[in-house]
């Protein structure tokens, strides 16, 4: 019996030695957990690097203007499948762009933003420089590479001039931000003229075609070129304090938030006012009857949007909450835009 007992004793020290994990497999596990939580930690940091407001307004915008074109030229969707990658490339290189100029952005402005948005990830510590640089880079040169094998000469040198844009925006000795016409210019350039004429052309080129206005990308070229100009005035609403601390005068720090806020809902009261005439000033063969009713119920919640700010005397959180509506309308737009004008 007693053998049997220290038999049974060697079996189960042997099984549970069996079963017991190594210390190289603890260490190997270790690692593992490490690297899935250090990746899924630098995801996060990059979604907020790129800032997902600003990659919506671009994906929306390209894609309601290729639609249009589209819409414009319905033969070409016999050969959709092949229109598809190009259409998907495009949004990446645009992706690109609008990454890279917002990254260097935040690279040059990490004292103010400390102050202003200590969420993003420079300035919260959760990238460094030199990683951010690393991305800049990378999405600077991805792009450009997207454009010039993809969408040829002209393409590419528009892409080339809206990073330039982007980067003299920021970078000293220009900092052309701490000029607020300079700064006005810049972005609704970028997010106006560049994107709606670009998205345009490059989107009839892969179809086989040449360049030519139509009503409706005249129109979005003309109202986003405004509307950007808008956004860039009211960007700088919940930025105040950091701005003042850091000396940049912008035209929030100079009026202050409430005349500011009237100054962007009139500008934005006089651009829906103006979209919504368009029907009966160029006749229905131009543009749809049912424009001049959206545009007046966003004009409409614009009012209402800047009542609520008063009514909140212009605290921080109700800056935040009338600049977010300001972004949401811009997004709206763009919804409904391919639909404006008969086909």
């Amino acid at each position: 019996p007693r053998r049997r007992q220290r038999r049974r004793a060697a079996q189960a020290c042997a099984a549970a030695s069996a079963a017991a994990p190594s210390t190289d497999d603890v260490e190997g596990g270790r690692l593992i957990g490490e690297g899935v939580a250090g990746f899924a930690k630098f995801r996060r940091a990059f979604w907020k690097f790129v800032r997902p407001h600003t990659i919506r307004g671009t994906i929306l915008g390209s894609g309601a203007v290729t639609l249009r074109a589209v819409l414009e030229n319905p033969a070409a969707l016999a050969d959709v499948s092949s229109l598809l990658p190009r259409a998907a490339l495009g949004v990446l290189c645009l992706l690109c762009g609008n990454g890279y100029i917002v990254g260097i952005n935040q690279i040059y402005d990490v004292e103010v933003d400390k102050v202003n948005k200590p969420f993003l990830p420079v300035a919260a510590g959760e990238l460094s420089k030199g990683a951010a640089w690393a991305l800049c880079v990378a999405l600077a040169a991805g792009g450009l590479a997207l454009a010039a094998t993809q969408f040829g000469p002209e393409i590419t040198r528009l892409y080339a001039f809206g990073l330039a844009l982007g980067t003299v925006y920021s970078v000293p000795p220009f900092h052309f931000k701490r000029f607020p016409v300079l700064a006005f210019m810049i972005i609704a350039t970028v997010r106006g003229f560049l994107l709606n004429f670009g998205v345009y052309s490059a989107a009839r080129a892969a179809m086989g075609l040449s360049f030519q206005w139509s009503p409706t990308i005249t129109f979005s070229t003309c109202f986003v070129t405004c509307f950007a100009t808008i956004i860039a005035i009211s960007k700088d609403l919940p930025d105040i304090e950091g701005d003042r601390l850091e000396g940049i005068k912008t035209f929030a720090v100079q009026l202050g938030a409430a005349r500011l806020s009237y100054v962007a809902a009139g500008m934005l009261l006089a651009l829906y006012g103006t979209a919504a005439a368009l029907p009966y000033a160029m006749g229905a063969s131009v543009f749809h009857g049912w424009m001049t009713t959206f545009h007046l119920a966003v004009a409409g919640l614009i009012a209402a949007a800047t009542a609520n700010l008063a009514t909140a005397k212009w605290s921080q959180p109700a800056i935040k909450r009338f600049y977010a509506f300001v972004w949401s309308i811009f997004y709206a737009e763009y919804f409904a835009l391919p639909f404006f004008a008969p086909l």
